[in-house]
């Protein structure tokens, strides 16, 4: 049951994640940092670069939270134990890592000296994407 109570509030904390602050970054420091979460940083990218932004939009938004929702259903036998390595798939499809990459590249496209400082949204996603695979892992059937 806690297994099932963790995953369904990955449906809410995923969304929380995405707008939340992943880092503060500043060409400088005394005019203010820019705060940059899930959602800012798509919205720079789309800006950019469309494909890379619908890759990345892809990977770090549909991608988990399409996963969450499998295993939700899962959970509650609305889903069948076959598809448990479709999901699989997805979650590996789901690379927070890959979200971060593009991140930093729009960082470093747009500025020549940066401060960057982490804040606590990207506590909160990383949490996020480390319990939904603790989650899948924990979901296997026993034989």
């Amino acid at each position: 049951m806690t297994l099932k109570l963790l995953n369904l509030a990955l449906l809410i904390l995923f969304p929380v994640a995405w707008f939340a602050p992943l880092l503060r970054a500043a060409i400088l420091p005394i005019f203010g940092m820019d705060e940059i979460s899930v959602i800012t940083g798509l919205q720079s990218l789309w800006e950019s670069d469309a494909a890379l932004a619908l890759l990345v939009t892809f990977l770090a938004v549909f991608a988990p939270y399409a996963k969450t929702i499998g295993l939700a259903l899962l959970h509650w036998n609305l889903l069948s134990p076959r598809t448990l390595p479709g999901l699989e798939i997805l979650g590996k499809l789901a690379m927070a890592d890959v979200f971060l990459i593009a991140l930093y590249i729009v960082i470093v496209k747009g500025a020549g000296m940066v401060t960057v400082e982490t804040a606590w949204g990207l506590y909160l996603f990383s949490a996020c994407v480390l319990a939904s695979i603790l989650i899948s892992w924990r979901s296997k059937p026993t034989a």
